[in-house]
């Protein structure tokens, strides 16, 4: 379901069927990679295992699914005072939709 804001919201599903936290985007490659970046960062991108994401559209049957992986950056040399010197960086790979039969 669509909120007023235009933004859907997304249910990270476990290997078992639960629903452990919700992400919202505009899409679901947006709330991937907000769910990505919660992943255990590894020290560079080539190193960075790949953890397959499942997301259920609430409101819908649909189940995005994506590989993500996620690493540890130095920060931009431009960043503002509060932006910590290492950050947590993190892509995602479209695998494909399911839909649930519950």
């Amino acid at each position: 379901m669509v909120r007023d804001d235009g933004k859907r919201n997304f249910a990270l599903r476990d290997t078992n069927g639960g629903e452990e936290s919700v992400f919202s985007g505009n899409t679901p490659r947006q709330a991937a990679l907000k769910a990505a970046r919660r992943l255990e960062p590894a020290s560079s991108e080539d190193a960075a295992e790949r953890i397959e994401l499942r997301l259920r559209e609430k409101g819908t049957d649909k189940v995005h699914i994506y590989e993500g992986w996620s690493w540890r950056q130095t920060a931009p040399d431009n960043k503002p005072d509060w932006m910590p010197e290492e950050i947590t960086e993190a892509n995602v790979s479209k695998q494909g939709i399911e839909h649930l039969d519950e």
